[in-house]
């Protein structure tokens, strides 16, 4: 899968980007069909004490998958973006099996 990373008003993270990346690969094992991944970072200073946001889409077949988290930490707002996610490739992944019988 490939992903593009971007941070709205931000320094560029390599540590965050591979947060994200190992969090991605993870997905992409347990869902081969991803075929891309946006993710953007981006704080919000007037949401205090939150503020933290991660948003992510993903293209695979069927209407894209997108969600997005407000938290503490980009780590805690990636983590919960990618459990919303998870749930959501789960309900698709049954869906799609539906079809195919």
């Amino acid at each position: 899968m490939e992903a593009i990373y971007q941070f709205v008003k931000l320094d560029k993270s390599e540590s965050l980007q591979e947060f994200a990346q190992k969090k991605l690969d993870k997905l992409e094992n347990k869902y081969d069909w991803i075929v891309k991944a946006q993710v953007y970072f981006k704080k919000e200073e007037v949401q205090d004490p939150k503020g933290y946001i991660c948003n992510i889409k993903l293209s695979a077949p069927g209407p894209q998958i997108f969600a997005e988290s407000n938290e503490n930490s980009f780590e805690a707002a990636t983590s919960e973006t990618i459990r919303d996610l998870e749930r959501q490739l789960s309900k698709r992944k049954g869906q799609m099996k539906t079809h195919s019988n």
